[in-house]
């Protein structure tokens, strides 16, 4: 009988197959391979109830951002549009009342208005004004002028308006006193009749009356004749156009330009810069020519003015006109005040026995007082020249009014063959033309003199159809422009 082999083994001994229980897993079945993906044309989707219930798909696009906020701005714009519509037209009734108040406000006013000073506030509905001609006035005030900037020594308009008034009841003093009181200012009388003033009624002959009253105020009041000292454009000279003078250009830099330009520099060492330079030297040396570089050259405003518009012909107008310009140049600062020919009103103080050389002293005074005053200039330079320094007051010239004296010689050999080299650069000269001969002359030529010189030997080749200078016409040049210099100056004139 044969025995059963073990569980788990076969005959030969091996593990064999066994029937696997409940919990052992089952075999895998086969499964067929998936179709392969359909490649071609796209299957079209077809058309139903179900595709046209679904929404579209929106996808957060570039160009789909781009045009919202578009949208969105103009739509800003067309909200702001219609407002400023609205506004315009709620406001447009309050501008046509506007426009009613002020024209009603200009009848009031009258044309032409006089100006005048205010002397004295009395309080807020009456003041004490004057003219520059007559007398003082004790005026009314109206309600549209802005009280809070009124203030003594301010200019003012008063209209002037004429009306018929009487007052021969009082008689002649008494009607000067109550019209002078209450403004009025009277012109000429006839007919007779009554006129009431507020609660007064004045009964007797007519009388021909200018009433006086405050109606407005003149902001920035500036002297016509000090505006038109302001130089507007620049001038076209710089220091390359100055032949030599380097050491004068060198002064006047550290004097005038370098203050404005860099006032730390001054600080740091511990002094304080210059207030004002002088410039002297016989005529055409240079003297305005470098002023001229000087403006152009700095970005300060520039004013200019000679001395004898300085002298005016009625009294005080003068030392007014300082004074105006003096404050300009405050206001504007950094500024440059240049002042030529101040000998027109810088001469020597002596007993004056007219009125006319009284003014001038006392215009002198003031500048002097706005020089070195009690007030600080601060960043306002001041530019004199001269051809006559020792004509000037010493007082004007002493240190503290006017730091520094700048000489302006006449010009050596190297600063001629300079100035030569300048004015010749632009004309067409022939090949025969030598310099050096009129450099190394012994005459004593000025800057203006070459120039003079250069310019006649132009007009005397342009007399002549010629496009080029030659030596011979500087040579005639030379002798006509000497023999006017010689004839022309008295001599000893300037020492």
């Amino acid at each position: 009988m044969g025995q059963g082999t073990p569980g788990g083994l076969n005959r030969q001994g091996f593990p064999g197959d066994r029937k696997q229980d409940g919990s052992d897993k089952k075999e895998k079945k086969f499964e067929p391979a998936a179709p392969p993906a359909r490649v071609g044309r796209k299957q079209r989707k077809q058309k139903g109830p179900e595709a046209a219930a679904r929404l579209p798909t929106v996808t957060p696009h570039t160009k789909c951002k781009l045009r919202l906020l578009k949208l969105e701005r103009v739509k800003d714009y067309l909200l702001m549009e219609e407002e400023f519509v609205a506004n315009q037209e709620r406001l447009k009734p309050q501008e046509e009342k506007a426009e009613e108040d002020r024209s009603k406000v200009d009848d009031l006013r009258g044309s032409p208005m006089s100006v005048g000073n205010l002397e004295e506030l009395i309080d807020e509905n009456h003041a004490i004004v004057s003219s520059s001609v007559g007398p003082e006035y004790y005026v009314g005030i109206l309600s549209f002028v802005d009280k809070d900037q009124l203030e003594p020594g301010c200019a003012i308009l008063m209209h002037n308006k004429v009306i018929y008034s009487l007052g021969q009841y009082f008689g002649f003093e008494a009607r000067i006193f109550w019209f002078g009181h209450l403004g009025f200012r009277i012109i000429s009388g006839s007919g007779s009749g009554y006129f009431r003033y507020g609660l007064l009624t004045f009964y007797g002959q007519n009388e021909l009356v200018q009433v006086l009253s405050v109606v407005g105020l003149l902001q920035d009041e500036v002297d016509p004749m000090v505006s038109v000292m302001k130089v507007e454009k620049a001038p076209l000279e710089s220091y390359a156009d100055i032949g030599g003078l380097d050491a004068q250009i060198q002064e006047i830099k550290e004097a005038v330009e370098l203050p404005l330009t860099h006032p730390e520099l001054y600080e740091d060492i511990g002094i304080k810069p210059p207030k004002g330079v002088i410039l002297y030297g016989e005529p055409g040396t240079g003297k305005t020519l470098l002023a001229k570089a000087v403006a152009n050259s700095t970005s300060a405003t520039f004013l200019r003015v000679v001395g004898s518009e300085l002298i005016q012909k009625y009294l005080g107008d003068g030392p007014k006109l300082v004074r105006e310009l003096f404050r300009v140049a405050d206001d504007l600062s950094p500024s440059i005040v240049f002042i030529d020919e101040i000998d027109a009103v810088g001469t020597k103080r002596y007993d004056a026995h007219s009125g006319g050389e009284r003014e001038i002293q006392r215009t002198m005074l003031e500048l002097l007082n706005q020089l070195d005053g009690f007030d600080s200039r601060g960043d306002v330079k001041v530019i004199l020249a001269t051809n006559r320094i020792e004509s000037l007051d010493p007082a004007l010239l002493r240190p503290g009014r006017i730091d520094r004296k700048i000489e302006f010689p006449l010009p050596d050999i190297k600063t001629r063959r300079r100035i030569f080299q300048i004015h010749t650069s632009r004309m067409t000269l022939a090949d025969d033309v030598n310099l050096e001969e009129f450099v190394m002359t012994k005459d004593e030529f000025s800057g203006a003199d070459i120039k003079a010189i250069c310019t006649e030997a132009g007009l005397l080749a342009l007399r002549e159809r010629r496009m080029k200078v030659t030596h011979a016409d500087f040579k005639k040049a030379k002798e006509k422009v000497m023999f006017k210099k010689k004839e022309g100056v008295p001599e000893g004139l300037y020492m």
